[in-house]
């Protein structure tokens, strides 16, 4: 992820497995975002996708060296420490000795759902994502060199690139929401549920839940120990996490 969280970005989708009360419409969303907070957590809150909109800058790799770009010969270059071989040229990669335009994401990325240049969105077919994180043009265009970050991302001189970050939730862990969640349901409606007693509270503004007791109770479940014990079998309180200190630069406006 790009940034620290303390819970889930959204609730998850549910697979219901049985049918909810009457009245359920009334709690079903605070019983779905508990849910969600506690399988979350139970699971090292490695599922669930998060949306971020990014102002980046444009990847530079030859700045200030000759244009050696389309040759594939190596070509001499005097620098102070004497005579060097250049090969292929500006903005190539290990693989290739034509020119790569692209920028650098924070990886790992899921999918890229929108990208604006001037305010406009570009066709998907003028971009593509490389290694989850290589976000690369490829309609003949160059990436803005720099942008007014001042502007929204709506108006002209601006760029952005708006990208999902996370795992889905598999079908087992939906299935496990849907269970933990109508169970929720129907504490909050005062019915008969599997819940105990000192877990869940109905209060004006949603559902008050202790994490330990709800964890017991989901690995007790048909789908939520499944699901705990196939994910993440050695309890992880969170997922693992790498920082590149020499990450190129970008920035989400507004946070």
């Amino acid at each position: 992820m790009t940034t620290p969280l303390t819970g889930p970005c959204e609730p998850w989708e549910p697979l219901w497995c049985t049918a909810l009360p009457t009245g359920s419409a009334a709690v079903s969303g605070y019983a779905l975002q508990a849910a969600t907070e506690a399988l979350y957590h139970a699971t090292a809150q490695r599922f669930g996708l998060c949306t971020v909109t990014l102002r980046p800058c444009r990847r530079e790799c030859a700045t200030g060296w000759p244009d050696w770009a389309g040759s594939r010969w190596p070509q001499p270059l005097h620098l102070a420490t004497g005579w060097i071989n250049v090969t292929c040229g500006a903005c190539t990669t290990g693989c290739s000795c034509s020119t790569v335009e692209e920028t650098v994401l924070p990886a790992p990325v899921y999918d890229v759902t929108e990208v604006k240049v001037d305010g406009l969105v570009l066709a998907t077919s003028a971009y593509r994502l490389d290694n989850h994180r290589f976000l690369v043009r490829v309609d003949g265009h160059m990436w803005p060199l720099c942008q007014d970050l001042n502007a929204a991302d709506t108006q002209s001189g601006t760029w952005s690139v708006t990208a999902r970050y996370g795992e889905p939730v598999p079908v087992l862990g939906r299935q496990a929401i849907g269970e933990l969640a109508a169970e929720l349901v129907r504490a909050c409606l005062g019915e008969d549920c599997r819940l105990p007693s000192n877990v869940v509270s109905l209060a004006r503004q949603g559902v008050t839940i202790s994490y330990p007791e709800v964890q017991e109770f989901v690995e007790r479940g048909v789908f939520g120990g499944l699901f705990i014990q196939t994910f993440n079998p050695k309890r992880l309180t969170a997922r693992p996490a790498v920082y590149d200190v020499d990450a190129p630069t970008w920035r989400r406006t507004g946070t």
